[in-house]
């Protein structure tokens, strides 16, 4: 009976611990096929953009497509078009595996498809477009993965914006302004005067029905005028090129020798190093890095700052000049020395005006100021925009009396000339610029230039209608 009883008090422990054990083998099964499942079997589609959202597309250019899968990653994606019984297929990309967890196929992609309505024979009207992505996903058919299928009506123009032009100026300078006056069929999204490969945007004109004006510019070191043409781009993508006829005038820009002193290095250089604190070396080379790293990183201000243009005109008649003596031109060519040694050059882009010491600033025109604070080489600046892309900026200022926002007059005081910025005395450095180009003030002084260039042939634009030469 011992024997009996010994041997089934044994096999109860054992009992136990399979009694127990089991259930926490099977717990850890589940989950694992749980992990492997959303693993290997997550259901996240693929996520699809079509770039061109104007609801119409271009007889001839690309379809851009944008998609995305972070789970497991891009397997294939298509993109077709659908007109009738068309069906033309336009781009198939196969993604190759790289594994065989997580994140198989790439993240996401950016697709570009071919897209010529005369050789796939497609005609203007509605088409549909078809982009089906697929990931890594182990759901879907046999494995096929998630998928997404993303149907866009949209429409086929296949024809270009025309192009109306009413007035251009027939020859520029370097560092020289012009103007264009054109009309347009329909609406677009982009257009302007396209110049030595850079566009100057247009801005609607009141009094000329679907009517649009561009200031234009030629930068002081422009060689010739290469390109010169009225460009405009409608919703679809169709673009039309209008040439302009336009002659090219050089000019001669005056060279000037600029001695530097230790005198002016001790009484500039702590002014710089209040705000560039990464000034380092000798003398000399901090005032290498003012006069190049700084004055390039305050231009690219300057340029951004001039990226956006009041739509209306905020200005009439010649920009006044501030009274005084003139020291200094447009797009002089400075030589600096030191001990009578050339050690930099840079390019002087405006006219410098002395009068008396922290005499009134004035603004040149109307506008609305759009900066105000210090800005490295150009010491305490104002900025205005005078709309249409023209701007007037106000340089070395002891003091500055206007901020961000408020609208001024012809004539307003904006504050008091000074030696802020790399200013060796007393004075006004003032420059104008035209879509973020810095271009001469003299003509934009000149009573006779804006009455030739803008006012009349603008009185003429506007009186006549059109009947000046078009195209497609």
């Amino acid at each position: 009976m011992a024997f009996f009883s010994m041997q089934k008090q044994s096999k109860t422990p054992a009992k136990h611990r399979v009694s127990l054990v089991l259930p926490i083998a099977v717990s850890a099964l589940v989950l694992i096929v749980i992990g492997l499942f959303f693993l290997f079997f997550e259901a996240e589609k693929p996520t699809v953009a079509l770039e061109n959202d104007s609801g119409s597309i271009a007889g001839n250019g690309t379809i851009a497509v944008t998609v995305r899968d972070e789970k497991s990653g891009l397997r294939r994606v298509a993109i077709e078009a659908i007109q009738g019984d068309l069906r033309k297929e336009l781009l198939v990309k196969d993604y190759p595996r790289h594994g065989y967890t997580g994140l198989i196929g790439p993240a996401s992609d950016r697709l570009e498809a071919l897209f010529s309505a005369p050789n796939f024979g497609f005609k203007e009207g509605d088409i549909e477009l078809v982009v089906t992505a697929r990931d890594y996903s182990a759901l879907g058919g046999f494995g096929g993965g998630n998928a997404t299928v993303l149907r866009k009506s949209v429409r086929l123009d296949i024809k270009p914006p025309v192009i109306r032009l009413f007035a251009n100026k027939p020859f520029i300078t370097p560092g020289g302004s012009g103007l264009a006056i054109y009309k347009l069929d329909e609406p677009v999204r982009e257009h302007g005067v396209l110049l030595n490969g850079r566009l100057f945007h247009g801005f609607p004109l009141a009094g000329l029905k679907d009517g649009y004006i561009c200031y234009f510019a030629l930068p002081y070191d422009a060689a010739r005028v290469e390109q010169a043409a009225v460009q405009a781009t409608d919703l679809a993508g169709n673009t039309t090129l209008l040439a302009l006829a336009m002659r090219f005038k050089p000019a001669k820009w005056k060279q000037d020798k600029i001695p530097i002193s230790d005198s002016f290095l001790s009484l500039k250089l702590p002014e710089f190093a209040q705000h560039y604190p990464e000034m380092h070396g000798t003398p000399l080379e901090q005032y290498l890095y003012v006069n190049g790293e700084v004055r390039r990183a305050n231009e690219k201000k300057i340029g951004e700052l001039c990226a956006k243009s009041d739509e209306k005109r905020q200005w009439s008649g010649p920009f006044m000049r501030m009274p005084g003596s003139g020291r200094a031109g447009f797009a002089d060519h400075r030589f600096y020395m030191y001990n009578g040694a050339e050690f930099d050059k840079q390019v002087h882009l405006g006219m410098d005006i002395a009068s008396v010491a922290h005499d009134r600033v004035r603004a040149a025109n109307a506008g609305t100021v759009v900066f105000a604070d210090y800005l490295g080489i150009y010491g305490n600046v104002a900025l205005l925009d005078h709309g249409q892309g023209v701007f007037s900026l106000y340089s070395h200022m002891s003091q500055i009396d206007v901020k961000p926002g408020d609208a001024v007059t012809k004539d307003s005081v904006l504050g008091l000339t000074g030696t802020t910025g790399m200013a060796g005395g007393d004075h006004l450095h003032f420059s104008m610029l035209v879509q973020g180009v810095f271009v001469t003030p003299i003509e934009w002084w000149d009573p006779h230039w804006i009455r030739v260039n803008i006012d009349e042939p603008l009185a003429a634009a506007l009186g006549q209608g059109g009947s000046a030469g078009a195209s497609r």
